[in-house]
């Protein structure tokens, strides 16, 4: 999730041949385009998965259910605009299970798996949110990363607080630095580099801790003053968001204030 159109299945120009993008009818100040759901499926696969089946939207789900036979679903994380559909989407193929990594939303998540003739890897990354992963995936030739809502195509997305925290986001920022590959988001256009765009992202969140250390130094103190000084154009539609992630900044900052310094060696 960042801070009426029909259902669109596209082979989008410089997706690997085991990848169809389905973009979902939500497109708002939040979700961009529209929630990315993923249809994956090697050429000589019997069967496909699909990777955030998006809003509860009869011509979506349909438009995926087009691609049976699916053998899973899979979910990058909680958030109503990747999951809704997930449990309708189940039913219409007949109990294909969904596989999450918070148990609200289906069963365990396989540190790895063979899928629809894919190795795909998954890769807790919290931060956006708690139960945030994301999805390695290759057919022994072309990789790609599904990220989700943890790095998008366009834009910077939210931490979520309290459920979203800024101090495991930056880890699994560092953690994706290392996969220099092509990047399939949650919302946006697909990336050449998600290692790239995870460096630039950590870069942006550096910065707005400096800003948000500015604002507290100036007096800020709230989540609220905060958002004022740090974000002064934000658009009141979406200022709740940039309002958590002020929460999750100052939560980080105070904690880090508050850390236990290193006990001296009494020799």
């Amino acid at each position: 999730m960042r801070w009426g159109v029909a259902s669109v299945s596209s082979q989008v120009e410089g997706l690997p041949q085991w990848l169809t993008r389905i973009l979902a009818p939500n497109a708002g100040p939040m979700t961009l385009d529209g929630t990315n759901t993923w249809v994956l499926a090697a050429p000589d696969s019997p069967d496909a998965v699909v990777i955030d089946p998006g809003p509860e939207d009869t011509g979506h789900l349909a438009s995926i259910a087009e691609h049976r036979p699916l053998s899973a679903i899979l979910i990058t994380h909680g958030h109503h605009d990747h999951v809704e559909g997930a449990e309708t989407l189940s039913r219409m193929l007949g109990g294909v299970p969904i596989l999450a990594a918070d148990p609200k939303h289906g069963d365990p998540l396989p540190a790895r798996a063979r899928l629809a003739g894919l190795d795909v890897a998954t890769i807790r990354t919290p931060g956006h949110t708690g139960d945030s992963v994301c999805f390695s995936v290759t057919d022994g030739r072309t990789p790609g990363i599904f990220t989700g809502d943890t790095i998008l195509g366009r834009g910077t997305t939210v931490v979520a607080w309290p459920d979203g925290d800024l101090g495991a986001y930056l880890t699994s920022l560092a953690t994706l630095t290392a996969y220099k590959m092509a990047m399939f988001p949650g919302h946006g256009p697909v990336r050449d580099d998600c290692a790239e765009l995870a460096e630039t992202y950590l870069a942006h969140r550096r910065q707005r801790l400096d800003q948000v250390r500015a604002a507290m130094a100036a007096g800020a103190e709230t989540p609220e003053q905060i958002v004022d000084v740090v974000y002064p154009d934000v658009d009141p539609g979406v200022r709740f968001a940039a309002e958590w992630s002020a929460r999750a900044q100052l939560d980080f900052l105070r904690r880090e204030s508050q850390a236990a310094p290193e006990q001296l060696d009494p020799l």
